[in-house]
């Protein structure tokens, strides 16, 4: 059970010592023997065996009244466990250095990510001071030019005056000459002054220029700053598995306090066994004074007898010998029982000191238990005040993800241009849509030629032909992020019929590498809800489809098909109604549970199915009709006392056409002029927000209706405008450009997050 030191072992480590200790075997760790070498024990070692047959062991001896045995037998017994408990005390105190080291690399851990905290704020601040600063530029400059437009408008008013005054001097007589030379010296001023403004123009204009590279550069640093969260989100994992790691030893030191409260119960039952013992060898002295009594009393008898005998009946002398000779033997006996007395309290006055020492040992062992119980009591404190850092940590990537995105524009603007195609036969044309790669305007430029003419617009984002689906998505993940982080997100696809859009929004059915934006963004979200489970996040999410029709609500996902509202006593049916937190709710709509992206995936392809299409002269399948997706998210944190509410709308409008253009007839012509209908007054809404009206038409249309929280309200907005390059199309293409960038001119609300828990209608589930 002991063996000798062996000082070429490797050490163990505390983790095999708990796993000896404990009568299991720690995965991952090796079974053979440890050492505990230039240890107090003298250079003992132990196995997993030797310890459990210390443990076990139950002294047993030949002869139960060999006490001096058994006591051999126990001291070598306790002395083992003195050791085994020794060498449990080394390696609580290599614990106690790997506790100490794992605390001091949280505090630094800590420290780091304050001083992350606090540059961050800086880098916040000095972001806020610049914008603040180009606001004022900007305004400055605004005002210098209207001054200047007014300054040109007043001389070219000078000019036509002159010119006028010109003609009819020519008409006049010769005594009216020198008025005409008058007349000429003030057309050559007035031209000079033309001249001299327009060289201000141009100045203005590389002024403007120069603006624009300092808002590239602007950009640059926003991008910095967006890598620099990124950094902090990797700390932040990094600190997650810190804390699982804490966590785990938390559990080993759960596992080591059982162990000890399994010893601690073993101590008390051998205490008992001795105490039952001494009890047992009491009984056995007491036995033997009362045997030794009883002889005494004997031979006083028999001492009487022969005295009585002596004097009565003078017995012979042999019966005399006799009777002396049983008298020597008894007091022999009695002799013996006499010294075996004092061997007897010899040995318990051995029991009780070893009973003492059995105390002192089970002494040491609850004060080892009651400081064990306060180093885990230190690190379920530690434990929650990691989590609370987590959460922290948590709610700044959420604040310092919606700057970001407040940076980059509530509502903003991407272009996408798709490739030509094989129908479209204009390989040996003129292209009409370039990129230009200037520093200011790669990846935001884009120029549009027609008869002749350079038409340039500037975007958030232009997309080429040759961009892929994956490109387009990553650059809209963000915010998908933030319907998860609880604010309302409307992205609607918009632009001619034929260019593009329900393939940038649904892809291409049944491959995976083509999906929309739409398919992409359920992944992203449900992946997201898995991994936020772990911070103690429960989400909810339900999904409704409908198409706006011919200025009719359609749903898309009734099993009814007929349910639309036509007039008479249906003409309350699909009302779109807004509430005071900014929600749009639809009466009667379908509104379906789901917990999975496949359960929307098929809710998609059904509603695909009832979709209504057509053909025109510009689309073999055109649609004929606006799509609204639109998923609902509600979250709860109890951990947190958290509860968010966001929405995300993915809104694929109907290709916008003129009625020469198409060659629309009959119901297709009722289709196209609704839809124009429509999209025109989304045009005025743009335009009246751009222009800051008091009043917004939102009620010319179902479309501007239910996109009126998304326009006008604190949602966050994207719109995708797609693009033909059709030469033939150039004409549509500017239509759709220009109204894009109406759109990326207007400003609305700062983003506002649903923290309030809405309680949720039992709807159908799917699956």
């Amino acid at each position: 059970m002991v063996g000798t030191a062996n000082g070429s072992r490797t050490p163990i480590t505390p983790r095999q010592a708990f796993s000896v200790v404990n009568g299991g075997q720690d995965p991952g760790l090796r079974s053979g023997p440890g050492s505990i070498a230039g240890s107090d024990c003298g250079g003992m070692e132990f196995t997993r065996e030797e310890v459990d047959a210390v443990l076990n062991t139950k002294i047993r001896t030949k002869d139960k009244f060999n006490l001096k045995e058994k006591s051999e037998m126990m001291m070598d017994y306790i002395k083992k466990l003195r050791m085994c408990v020794r060498w449990y005390q080394e390696f609580e105190g290599g614990i106690s250095l790997e506790h100490e080291k794992l605390k001091k690399l949280f505090e630094s851990a800590e420290k780091k990510s304050n001083d992350m905290e606090r540059l961050m704020n800086e880098k916040e601040e000095e972001l806020n001071s610049i914008i603040e600063e180009l606001r004022m530029n900007y305004s400055v400059l605004q005002d210098k030019f209207t001054k200047e437009e007014a300054e040109k408008l007043a001389a070219i008013e000078a000019l036509v005056a002159e010119k006028n005054a010109r003609m009819t001097a020519e008409r006049s007589q010769a005594a009216l000459t020198e008025d005409l030379e008058k007349a000429l010296r003030e057309s050559s001023s007035s031209n000079q002054k033309i001249i001299s403004l327009n060289d201000m123009y141009k100045r203005l204009q590389e002024y403007n220029t120069s603006l624009q590279q300092y808002n590239s550069k602007l950009q640059t640093e926003l991008n910095l700053t967006s890598e620099t969260l990124n950094k902090v989100e990797r700390e932040k994992a990094a600190l997650m598995e810190n804390l699982s790691n804490l966590r785990g030893y938390h559990e080993s030191q759960q596992d080591q306090l059982v162990s000890t409260k399994v010893s601690l119960e073993e101590s008390l039952k051998l205490k008992d066994a001795l105490a039952g013992e001494v009890g047992s060898l009491r009984g056995d002295l007491h036995q033997v004074r009362e045997d030794r009594d009883r002889q005494l009393s004997l031979v006083e008898d028999l001492t009487a007898e022969v005295v009585q005998y002596k004097e009565c009946t003078g017995k012979s002398a042999a019966e005399l010998s006799y009777l002396t000779s049983r008298s020597t033997e008894l007091e022999a006996t009695c002799a013996l029982q006499t010294d075996m007395i004092k061997k007897l309290q010899e040995e318990l006055a051995i029991a009780e000191k070893q009973l003492e020492i059995s105390d002192l040992s089970s002494v040491e062992i609850k004060t080892g238990y009651a400081e064990q119980k306060k180093v885990n009591s230190e690190l379920q404190i530690r434990l929650a005040e990691a989590e609370s850092k987590v959460i922290k940590g948590e709610a700044l990537r959420k604040k310092m993800h919606n700057t970001i995105l407040e940076l980059k524009g509530n509502i903003r603007v991407f272009c996408r241009v798709r490739p030509l195609l094989l129908d479209d036969g204009v390989e040996n044309e003129a292209k009409t849509i370039s990129f230009p790669t200037t520093t200011e305007a790669i990846g935001r430029g884009i120029e549009v030629m027609q008869h002749g003419q350079c038409h340039p617009f500037m975007f958030d984002k232009v997309f080429t032909p040759q961009s892929s689906q994956e490109e387009v998505f990553v650059e809209i993940s963000q915010l998908v992020q933030s319907a998860l982080d609880g604010y309302k997100v409307c992205i609607f696809a918009y632009g001619q019929t034929g260019s593009g859009k329900t393939h940038t929004m649904m892809g291409t059915p049944g491959s995976y590498d083509d999906k929309g934006l739409i398919p992409r963004s359920l992944e992203q979200i449900f992946e997201a809800r898995q991994k936020l489970k772990e911070q103690g996040w429960k989400y909810e999410m339900q999904v409704s489809m409908l198409e706006i029709y011919n200025e009719t609500i359609r749903d898309l996902l009734s099993s009814n098909k007929s349910s639309v509202a036509d007039s008479g006593s249906n003409k309350q049916l699909y009302a779109i109604k807004h509430d005071s937190n900014g929600n749009t709710h639809v009466s009667d709509l379908t509104i379906v549970d789901v917990r999975s992206s496949k359960e929307v995936s098929f809710l998609l392809n059904r509603a695909g199915q009832s979709r209504s299409v057509g053909k025109t002269q510009m689309n073999e399948q055109s649609s004929r009709s606006h799509f609204v997706f639109t998923l609902r998210i509600s979250g709860v944190n109890e951990n947190m006392e958290q509860h968010v509410h966001g929405v995300l709308n993915l809104i694929d409008l109907a290709g916008s056409e003129r009625l020469s253009k198409s060659g629309s007839t009959g119901d297709r012509l009722k289709e196209t002029q609704a839809i124009n209908k429509s999209l025109s007054s989304l045009s005025d809404v743009i335009f009246a927000l751009g222009k800051k009206e008091e009043h917004i038409p939102f009620r010319n249309s179902k479309l501007t209706y239910l996109l009126q929280p998304c326009l006008g309200g604190d949602s966050k907005t994207l719109m995708v405008v797609n693009v033909s390059p059709e030469p033939s199309s150039v004409n549509e293409s500017l239509c759709s450009l220009r109204f894009a960038a109406r759109v990326n001119a207007c400003e609305i609300s700062i983003p506002r997050r649903q923290t309030s828990m809405r309680y949720l209608e039992p709807r159908l589930s799917y699956g």
